[in-house]
């Protein structure tokens, strides 16, 4: 199984040292250039961390044409659902709601990082998903408090 990721979730698994599940619950993790060069931004959370695991899951990607509508999402963001679309990948793991909607209109499988988190709590890889949400919230990325209350339902946490 193929994984696509963008930077928002990439910054988020990296944080609270979940990237490992990635490699445990796919086969493959790809990114695109624009995503590996948003993740690797001096003084970006992780970026050390990020540079070090993207470096051999990058790929780049042509956007000529392709029809994704923008709908003001960032180079990242579309070069993932190409490369998604391009390499039939199984999932494409994204936090962004706006994203989110335009993947599911595009026919893309998405995933946020909570998302993956739970099956891998399902798959028995970690024991709960709450230590890992709570230090993702402690470094002020972006997770709401209702997605956060929700994906914790989900696991019975």
């Amino acid at each position: 199984m193929i994984i696509v990721a963008d930077s928002s979730a990439l910054v988020a698994l990296a944080v609270c040292n979940g990237l490992h599940l990635l490699d445990a619950l796919y086969q493959q993790v790809r990114v695109p250039r624009a995503v590996f060069e948003e993740c690797v931004i001096a003084g970006k959370p992780a970026a050390e961390k990020l540079l070090a695991y993207l470096s051999d899951k990058t790929v780049d990607v042509d956007l000529s044409g392709l029809v994704i509508t923008a709908n003001g999402l960032g180079a990242g963001e579309l070069q993932a659902m190409a490369l998604y679309k391009h390499l039939n990948a199984q999932h494409l793991l994204i936090d962004d709601q706006r994203a989110k909607k335009v993947a599911s209109l595009n026919a893309i499988k998405a995933i946020g990082s909570l998302g993956l988190l739970l099956r891998a709590k399902e798959k028995g890889l970690i024991a709960a998903i709450k230590p890992y949400a709570m230090i993702i919230q402690q470094a002020n990325l972006y997770l709401s408090d209702v997605v956060v209350t929700e994906a914790l339902r989900l696991a019975g946490e």
